[in-house]
């Protein structure tokens, strides 16, 4: 009997309404099967294990398929490549994401508008030193 596939991981920040609306609206299950949805404050040990290996939550959410780890433009892109396109968002995302340059020119609009949104809530960025608590972090 063939072993199942490890699910896909998908590593966002849950204080960001860009963030969840992203990750709720995609229909990945449909093209890639089981999808794992972590949030980046949620304590969860793997998002410092991923600190620890270099990525900077604050510059991109992380998506990993096939035990490769996709950071920012390149995990939008391939979530825009493998994600269905049965929905308007969906079709959207594809015909605009799944091109290399465009995700790369456009990742940078998504994380400013992340910062705003997270400013006007009154939420600090994601912590970078493992040792502080998410609150201690600045806004920016």
């Amino acid at each position: 009997m063939k072993e199942a596939a490890k699910p896909a991981l998908i590593v966002y920040d849950g204080d960001c309404v860009f963030c969840q609306s992203y990750v709720r609206f995609m229909r990945l299950r449909e093209t890639v099967g089981a999808v794992e949805l972590v949030d980046a404050r949620s304590g969860d040990p793997r998002v410092a294990t991923f600190q620890r290996q270099g990525y900077d939550l604050n510059e991109g959410m992380l998506f990993v398929f096939d035990d490769r780890v996709y950071h920012g433009d390149e995990a939008v892109n391939l979530l825009a490549i493998l994600s269905s396109s049965s929905s308007l968002f969906g079709w959207f995302n594809r015909a605009v994401l799944s091109n290399k340059t465009a995700a790369r020119l456009i990742y940078p609009v998504l994380k400013f508008g992340r910062r705003v949104t997270l400013r006007m809530r009154g939420r600090p960025l994601l912590p970078t030193d493992l040792d502080r608590s998410p609150d201690a972090s600045n806004g920016w």
